[in-house]
């Protein structure tokens, strides 16, 4: 972990999304946080100390979906698909699928794995997922203000967690998508999908991978607007990524950085300014998460 001091920066931002404001003065005390997302290997740990079984790995319930097919019912998850072409961005489930198998040991289903992956980001892991694995590390999840304001390194008010350009001199700084989506991916650096740890520059607190790669989970309950003081007001929302066969608990938590699958014609969320709600009991080919420490607690 790196230790973060405590702060003062302004949170949120204007002209990108409308939740991301408005902006506001937030105070930090200071905390540590992972130099980069939890990894396969790290989660691999967890598991096999523990005997966790992830959200993803269990049955659904079928008194939660009447009348559902006995097929929607296995264990699984939500994986990106793609299109073999351009398609109308609004329409969202046709580069989502939910997949039966589909698991942090095998992220797209059966047949994928991470056997070659193990300094990747973990996916596929829900809220509850991530939390399981903060508490046996002695850890917590980030709220929104201490990820946003860890993910700034000390830019105070950048658009972006390296500064104001995109790409300085050329330099791909984060694992976003390269090409046209949902279609066209020529690969980030040439990763496609998550790439390893630290493969892209550090910001200035020397953070690997708050932007880009994985959007990471917060223990902050989604708002469509920042709440002044407080961002931390529940709220239940309608969610694009919740599966059919795994209602949405009505419960939404803030995820932050963007992942490899932001794109600026559909998805300009790789700025620790952005944010975007998920049901805390969603896992995703493109959804992972960090841990904090806080001063005299663990």
């Amino acid at each position: 972990m790196i230790r973060i001091p405590a702060g003062r920066f302004r949170m949120g931002a204007t002209g990108h999304y409308s939740d991301e404001g408005p902006v506001h003065d937030r105070t930090v005390p200071g905390f540590e946080i992972d130099v980069n997302p939890v990894t396969n290997a790290d989660f691999a740990r967890f598991v096999g100390a523990t005997g966790y079984v992830t959200v993803a790995e269990r049955p659904v319930d079928p008194a939660l979906v009447p009348g559902a097919a006995a097929e929607d019912l296995a264990p699984g998850s939500v994986v990106f698909v793609g299109t073999p072409g351009p398609v109308n961005l609004t329409l969202w489930r046709q580069w989502w699928d939910w997949r039966a198998g589909a698991t942090w040991r095998t992220p797209h289903g059966p047949g994928s794995g991470i056997d070659d992956k193990a300094d990747h980001p973990v996916v596929q892991v829900s809220y509850e997922d991530a939390a399981a694995y903060a508490s046996w590390a002695g850890a917590f999840l980030p709220t929104e203000a201490e990820w946003e304001y860890a993910a700034r390194g000390g830019l105070d008010g950048a658009t972006y967690a390296w500064g104001e350009e995109l790409r300085p001199r050329g330099t791909l700084m984060a694992n976003t998508w390269q090409g046209r989506f949902p279609y066209d991916n020529t690969g980030a650096d040439g990763w496609f999908g998550t790439s390893p740890v630290g493969s892209f520059p550090p910001n200035g607190f020397g953070l690997a991978d708050m932007i880009g790669n994985v959007w990471e989970w917060t223990t902050t309950p989604y708002a469509s607007t920042h709440v002044v003081p407080s961002c931390c007001s529940p709220a239940t929302v309608g969610l694009p990524l919740q599966p059919v066969a795994r209602p949405a608990t009505g419960v939404a938590r803030t995820l932050k950085g963007g992942s490899h699958l932001c794109a600026p014609e559909y998805c300009e969320r790789y700025r620790p300014a952005a944010r975007s709600p998920e049901s805390e009991d969603s896992a995703t080919t493109h959804i992972g998460f960090r841990c904090v420490r806080r001063s005299g607690r663990r």
